[in-house]
């Protein structure tokens, strides 16, 4: 849509509010309420706002920055409305008061990235499997750890007591324009996933920003608390977010390849190798809590292993059966914390480096890599994710061409906060500490 078609759709949908959305660096989703009257003088680019109160933007001295709808992320929220004053969201990109993209915005950054690919032929098609955890609230509202049900994989209810709240955000989601493909219990207490259909990279990045907010939203007003937290329950899987990724080249699967024996192209094998080279530095970006690392454990089934293989779920990319215009990689370690503009950026990037620079991954792995040892895993090549964040941020301060990716003002503050964050964690006193030795000390 364009300005006009946006300002009709106002018109046509009852708008009163409008609602004007952008992430931080580390992904959290800020906005601004602004009546419709005002919405067109949003719409020139002349709504201004203060950059410095926003963690990893501007400094107090350089504040003043402006909002730059995107018409084509034009929504109306369900949940806020009753018909005839209703209340619509649209996505901004930011920018400094000369009109320049903001170097410090994380979607004004993954469109930089996707020029690049643009520039060199290609479209990225993303297609993620988010999960998450919904927990009961206490007595005051506050959310608990004990899960709402003791459901596993692919339950039905009665086992499945999320069942009428995941119906919900499925149909708030519809009612957003979202194109629903799977929706179901997943393998730990208490966890759930819904897959929505693949897109551009911008706009899935758009629909996951969008469907956390949808989920915690609807999970409220279930009585519920919705977390995508990586590793709430001790014992039990985590949550992911497998990113299914390709390149497109005009209409045709560039990852295609009918000769090749796993019928892969030189490109797709190229995208891997780039992904598998900067996959440790990729981590501190895909998986950015102190928590994520709690995840990235071997018998949980998540990937902890850099290696990839045609169908092995225990490597860290897998290549899935189907071929032909669904050809594509499917990289398991990432998880839902992660800011979807900083790592898909980071994923194309990495992609991309492989491509120019020609390079060929390892052999693939068709063995269950939990079951190697130490010794057969070294015959292989096969090393391991970084074990913890303070590892992965090393790892991300050292790739040149992950700097790249994010560019240097999201790099350094970046690295700064997640430093920052892991230095607040050491410092705490934790409930396990307590009881291994206050009595034994």
């Amino acid at each position: 849509m364009d300005k006009q078609e946006v300002l009709e759709r106002c018109r046509r949908d009852n708008v009163a509010f409008v609602r004007l959305q952008f992430t931080e660096p580390y992904g959290a989703v800020k906005n601004v309420s602004i009546p419709v009257e005002e919405l067109e003088k949003a719409l020139d680019n002349e709504l201004m706002f203060d950059g410095s109160s926003i963690r990893g933007f501007k400094r107090i001295e350089q504040s003043d920055m402006y909002f730059l709808p995107d018409p084509a992320t034009y929504a109306l929220l369900p949940w806020r409305g009753n018909g005839d004053r209703n209340t619509a969201r649209l996505i901004c990109d930011v920018a400094d008061p000369n009109g320049q993209p903001f170097a410090g915005d994380p979607r004004s950054n993954l469109k930089r990235v996707l020029k690049q690919a643009e520039d060199m032929g290609y479209t990225m098609q993303v297609g993620p499997e988010a999960e998450f955890f919904l927990f009961r609230l206490d007595g005051e509202g506050n959310p608990t750890v004990d899960p709402h049900d003791a459901a596993t994989y692919f339950d039905v209810a009665p086992m499945d007591k999320g069942e009428d709240c995941r119906r919900d955000i499925e149909l708030t989601l519809q009612q957003m324009d979202f194109h629903l493909e799977a929706a179901h219990h997943e393998v730990a207490i208490g966890q759930h996933e819904i897959d929505f259909r693949h897109g551009d990279a911008l706009s899935t990045a758009d629909n996951l920003i969008t469907f956390r907010m949808v989920v915690k939203v609807i999970a409220a007003q279930h009585g519920m608390h919705a977390t995508f937290m990586a590793k709430p329950l001790h014992g039990e899987n985590g949550s992911g977010m497998h990113v299914n990724q390709s390149l497109s080249r005009g209409d045709e699967n560039a990852f295609l390849d009918d000769s090749d024996d796993l019928k892969l192209s030189t490109d797709a094998y190229s995208y891997i190798a780039g992904i598998l080279k900067h996959l440790p530095a990729i981590t501190a970006v895909a998986n950015p809590t102190v928590n994520s690392y709690k995840r990235l454990l071997p018998g949980y089934e998540a990937p902890v292993y850099i290696a990839w293989s045609p169908g092995n779920r225990s490597a860290a990319i897998r290549v899935p059966a189907k071929r032909g215009r669904s050809t594509r990689i499917e990289l398991r370690t990432p998880d839902p914390t992660a800011n979807p503009y900083l790592a898909l950026a980071c994923m194309l990037q990495a992609g991309l480096d492989g491509i120019t620079k020609g390079l060929t991954p390892p052999e693939p792995v068709n063995r269950n890599i939990y079951d190697l040892t130490e010794e057969e895993s070294a015959e292989l090549g096969i090393s391991s994710l970084p074990h913890d964040l303070p590892g992965a941020l090393d790892a991300l301060e050292q790739d040149a061409v992950m700097r790249q990716a994010l560019g240097e003002h999201i790099f350094s503050e970046y690295l700064a906060l997640k430093r920052a964050e892991w230095a607040s964690y050491n410092e705490q006193v934790h409930r396990w500490e307590i009881d291994q030795y206050m009595d034994r000390f």
